[in-house]
């Protein structure tokens, strides 16, 4: 989770790259987490270390998968297929599933 700072605190701007700061920015977005990237006192863009990037991802897709579970399931499209079933209707081998690394799920 990224720790709540005043938001002056991650404002970086433009200005900064151009006098060759960048690997410092690079290093505070890898402390903190982010940085604004300010042009003309707006943010043109926002950079995220890949760690906060892969955790957003992760939330963003756990969101979604209990979104879709829920819509099917209020949806009365709850029923379950078996593994073959899915396999065969996505075009899935058993060859294709041995291929993904194992998960650990929390």
């Amino acid at each position: 989770m990224i720790a709540m700072h005043h938001i002056n605190d991650h404002i970086v701007p433009i200005t900064r790259f151009n006098k060759g700061e960048a690997n410092k920015i690079f290093d505070e977005v890898s402390r903190d987490g982010f940085r604004y990237v300010v042009k003309n006192n707006q943010v043109k863009c926002i950079l995220i270390s890949p760690d906060a990037y892969d955790r957003l991802i992760d939330e963003l897709e756990d969101f979604y998968d209990v979104k879709w579970a829920e819509e099917r399931l209020a949806h009365g499209t709850g029923d379950a297929i078996s593994m073959s079933e899915m396999a065969e209707k996505y075009n899935i081998s058993k060859e294709d599933l041995e291929k993904i690394p194992d998960v650990e799920i929390e």
